[in-house]
């Protein structure tokens, strides 16, 4: 195999972690049509299911990177594969509320590992001139897990409306869940055909090992380069104490600290896993119905896997700032679009709307027929009183396609185009910036940081969305997230540097301010 073949194929490998992690954050959008109302959950349980794996991978990103720094990003990586596989089975067998969300955590700590390390692990193993492009796979990765998963949702449910006997309300979910062990266990086991890091082997004083991998990685003359490199850069952090989470603050690394931290934020608290996690009940809103919404999300996550190629394409071309700018004020304006839209809805049930609600108690209906809200907030209110909060659950697609007036393509455009610019720039940029911002001596110990404020801003968003789409309405949820990507735009204008086409000791040289 060439060498260049090589090292992609390694990218590959190693970053279908976060295949994984797309795949357990797609599934789950179909898991809850079903789990809800299997367990009759309220918002904040609800919430707790979708959003317990960010709360587990959290502690992870915190242990994570300095483990790895101790015993290496491979091996960190082969449990971390073991134990999406683990997670997976016993998600499927769950019995109740708790074993559900306890296995899912297990989850967590595997996808919080590995977000971290597989970018950390193919930064170390690419060079300046590839370096973006390999990065990016891993957000290739996940939204191709994006992907499959919906598309999996989309053939068990339209076998499951179909009249399948195979399939039914009890086992549908446990389905989905389930087949993640599949791609779990091929990730474990293709993890052994990778070699160890070869600057992480540098640093353990292995070097003969080092510039074998390198040289396998790029051939023999640019495996020397890339060696003396990494020598330089570990001489000169020889005479320093060990790190401490403390000295990320320091003035030095001041500046670099703030650029990750701003990223990592406004790539959760603009809603995009809102959207991915929660894109079946989102798109019910519109009053397409429960079966179009899982084709809406195939449709969602599709559009994501052709913009991160996008992204793959440009990013060592066009470079990290102009593409991060470009997409957060997409991200804006989309976001604004599905609120204004959500806005200019109504809702109302005819007599004749309510006959067309099979398995519903009519009868239960006749205080809200004729009645106009303006509003997503009251006319749910108003169900929930009427039905019961588990029967409007289980009946929610047919009783808003029936009873809402509003633009549906507008909203699905708004949420394309979010998913669209989230693609190109904030999913994958962030990743590649944050494993070339930092200096060897610290990367594993700032991305693990960073990476725990970005997870723990992913969990609070999953935690409080069904609540806010509750109490706040649609609306009103989306221009809540549209009017941070806005501040988030005119905050990157000012501090975002660009990191294009340096090698690693080159940016720790401009970056690090003595």
């Amino acid at each position: 195999m060439k060498s260049s073949n090589y090292t992609i194929f390694v990218a590959v490998i190693v970053s279908l972690g976060g295949f994984l992690f797309g795949f357990d954050a797609g599934i789950i959008s179909g898991v809850m049509e079903y789990a809800g109302t299997k367990f009759d959950l309220n918002d904040a349980q609800s919430g707790w299911v979708v959003s317990s794996p960010s709360f587990a991978a959290m502690l992870a990103m915190l242990v994570a990177g300095r483990l790895s720094d101790i015993v290496g990003r491979k091996r960190i990586l082969l449990v971390v594969g073991f134990t999406y596989a683990l997670s997976a089975i016993l998600s499927a067998y769950a019995s109740s509320y708790e074993m559900l969300y306890m296995a899912r955590m297990l989850g967590g700590f595997a996808f919080g590992a590995a977000l971290i390390l597989a970018p950390t692990y193919i930064a170390e193993i690419s060079n300046s001139k590839n370096r973006g492009t390999l990065v990016s796979i891993q957000q290739l990765n996940i939204v191709l897990g994006f992907f499959a998963a919906f598309l999996s949702n989309y053939y068990i449910n339209a076998s499951y409306s179909g009249g399948s006997t195979f399939f039914t309300e009890e086992n549908i979910w446990r389905w989905m869940l389930g087949i993640e062990f599949f791609p779990a266990i091929l990730y474990f086991i293709l993890l052994f055909f990778v070699p160890r890091s070869p600057r992480w082997l540098f640093v353990q004083n292995k070097e003969a090992e080092g510039k074998a991998v390198l040289a396998r990685l790029y051939g023999d003359a640019i495996a020397e380069e890339e060696s003396a490199n990494i020598i330089q850069s570990i001489n000169a952090d020889k005479n320093k104490e060990k790190v401490q989470i403390g000295e990320l603050f320091k003035p030095a690394l001041r500046f670099i600290l703030l650029v990750g931290l701003t990223i990592a934020i406004l790539q959760q608290v603009t809603g995009i896993n809102a959207i991915y996690f929660y894109a079946n009940s989102i798109f019910k809103q519109t009053g397409i119905g429960t079966d179009a919404s899982f084709s809406s999300g195939v449709l969602l996550s599709a559009t994501s896997v052709v913009f991160t190629l996008v992204a793959m394409y440009l990013i060592d071309r066009m470079g990290r700032r102009p593409l991060l700018l470009v997409g957060i004020a997409g991200i804006a304006i989309s976001l604004l679009l599905c609120a204004y839209s959500f806005n200019q809805a109504t809702y109302q049930l005819s007599a004749e709307d309510v006959t067309t609600l099979e398995g519903v108690d009519q009868t239960k209906l006749n205080g809200v027929l004729g009645k106009t809200y303006d509003n997503d907030v009251d006319f749910k209110n108003d169900m929930k009183a009427a039905l019961g909060n588990q029967d409007y659950k289980r009946y929610e697609g047919a009783i808003l396609e029936a009873a809402v007036d509003m633009n549906a393509i507008l909203v699905l455009l708004g949420i394309l185009g979010f998913v669209a610019c989230f693609a190109f720039s904030l999913g994958p940029v962030m990743w590649v910036m944050l494993s070339e911002m930092y200096p060897t001596k610290y990367r594993g110990l700032a991305i693990g940081f960073i990476g725990f404020v970005n997870s723990f801003s992913s969990w609070i968003v999953q935690q409080i969305f069904p609540w806010e789409l509750s109490n706040l309405g649609n609306a009103m949820s989306f221009f809540i997230f549209g009017m941070i990507a806005l501040v988030g735009f005119f905050i990157l204008v000012r501090v975002l540097p660009e990191t294009k086409g340096k090698s690693l000791e080159e940016l720790e040289r401009e970056l690090v301010r003595s």
